[in-house]
């Protein structure tokens, strides 16, 4: 089946490139875009180490980046597409910035908000899960093993 250019498939698969640049900075590789009316108005990936910054999770930075684009705090109509489950501090802020739509592709079963703070989302937000899981899963193993891997 021929995923549509608007699909979730399409723009997880854009979070995809950018958790790849992070992957490649030695960043835990972690993309997301958000999008309204099926258009991309941001994109980011984890730059935690290279900002210095414990709050510069790619939800975060693709979060601001959207607001400054619409020129607005709040980001309704608007849907955020990330490779990983977002912790805590990203579900809250996709709270405070009444994204309508959070979609995710790999679940953290450690300290994703599902598991941390199930209701840290806005109520009215709707999320889907599951989308290219097993590519953005393994783009995370992948990054952690290596880790791993450097410290033998």
């Amino acid at each position: 089946m021929i995923q549509g250019l608007h699909s979730d498939e399409a723009f997880m698969k854009e979070a995809l490139k950018q958790a790849q640049y992070a992957f490649e900075e030695n960043e835990v590789p972690v993309g997301a875009v958000v999008v309204c009316e099926n258009k991309i108005i941001s994109r980011a990936y984890n730059q935690v180490e290279k900002l210095n910054d414990v709050t510069a999770h790619a939800e975060i930075l693709a979060i601001t980046s959207a607001e400054n684009y619409l020129g607005s705090k709040y980001l309704a109509g608007c849907k955020l597409y990330v490779t990983l489950e977002p912790c805590t501090m990203c579900a809250g802020a996709t709270y405070w910035s009444q994204l309508d739509e959070i979609v995710f592709g790999a679940a953290d079963e450690k300290r994703g908000f599902s598991v941390m703070a199930p209701n840290a989302l806005h109520p009215k937000a709707k999320v889907k899960h599951g989308i290219l899981a097993d590519e953005c899963s393994y783009l995370v193993t992948s990054f952690f093993e290596q880790m791993r891997n450097k410290r033998k």
